[in-house]
């Protein structure tokens, strides 16, 4: 049961991580970019579930994916995939919280490069997705590590919104953060022990290693 949920907790997360990769780089450019005056709006939606409790976000999600939703009703009716109380479910709810976790450091990084290169790549033909891709994100690598990792770290982290979406199903649902709360309230503290100092060894070690690499990247640039 340890093994399976532990395996369970990593694979939302890093599958969270890779969506938000994917996605998170072209909305971190373009709110880098963009001089619309809704820019505000925007950056606004995707700091959101940095402030918005997670029981808020996660009551919003079961009213949206829900079967007797649209969202839901279509998924469910064309797809034979139910969004609440399942796998599926909880990827959604854990790219919807960890989004501003992946976009922030991307954003702030595509900002903090020196518009000269950009400008230079500009002037060579190289059209913006070109220089995004072989002139900006490879200088931005710290950044780009610090966004995965921080998405990660949280997705395996978090606790409300899988809840709420999720529930607690064994193997298919139930995540480390969920476990250790059963674990608790069952006073079965060796396992929630087991579970925790597990969680806090792997995030602790991740981050080092980042905080490591990022310092090796600031000594090439200097």
């Amino acid at each position: 049961m340890f093994l399976e949920t532990m395996l369970l907790t990593f694979k939302v997360a890093l599958i969270t991580t890779i969506i938000l990769f994917s996605i998170g780089i072209p909305i971190a450019f373009w709110l880098s970019t963009t001089k619309s005056k809704l820019k505000p709006i925007f950056e606004t939606i995707v700091s959101m579930p940095l402030v918005l409790p997670p029981s808020v976000i996660g009551f919003y999600l079961l009213v949206f994916l829900g079967p007797s939703s649209l969202t839901g009703g279509f998924f469910e009716e064309y797809f034979n995939t139910r969004l609440v109380l399942s796998y599926e479910g909880i990827i959604v709810g854990s790219v919807i919280f960890s989004f501003p976790f992946m976009v922030h450091p991307i954003q702030s990084g595509l900002q903090s490069l020196q518009k000269s290169l950009v400008e230079a790549s500009y002037t060579l033909g190289k059209s913006k997705f070109q220089t995004l891709f072989y002139v900006q994100l490879p200088n931005i690598r710290a950044s780009l590590l610090t966004g995965i990792v921080l998405t990660f770290a949280h997705t395996v982290g978090e606790f409300g919104v899988v809840l709420m979406i999720g529930g607690n199903i064994p193997g298919e649902t139930r995540l480390a953060s969920l476990a250790i709360y059963d674990e608790v309230e069952a006073l079965n503290y060796d396992l929630a022990n087991q579970y925790a100092l597990t969680l806090f060894a792997i995030c602790f070690a991740i981050l080092l290693i980042v905080y490591i690499i990022n310092r090796k990247f600031s000594g090439v640039l200097k």
